[in-house]
């Protein structure tokens, strides 16, 4: 799980790993906004303070990496 991640200027990769099933429509959103549609689904983004802020919201169904 993702905990407090801060702005800088490295990639991330941002892997789905819970559903959005019976969730808040904010956190179907967000992950939306991310560029998330399933389980498992991996992207790829800057950690703006943008991204940062979306990845906060949802971060009990996200698993959060620094891309090589």
């Amino acid at each position: 799980m993702a905990k407090n991640i801060i702005p800088s200027d490295a990639t991330l990769a941002i892997t789905q790993i819970k559903s959005t099933i019976g969730g808040k429509q904010n956190q179907r959103d967000t992950l939306r906004s991310l560029g998330l549609k399933r389980i498992g689904h991996t992207v790829f983004r800057t950690a703006d303070a943008v991204t940062v802020g979306m990845i906060n919201t949802v971060p009990h169904l996200l698993k959060v990496e620094e891309a090589k």
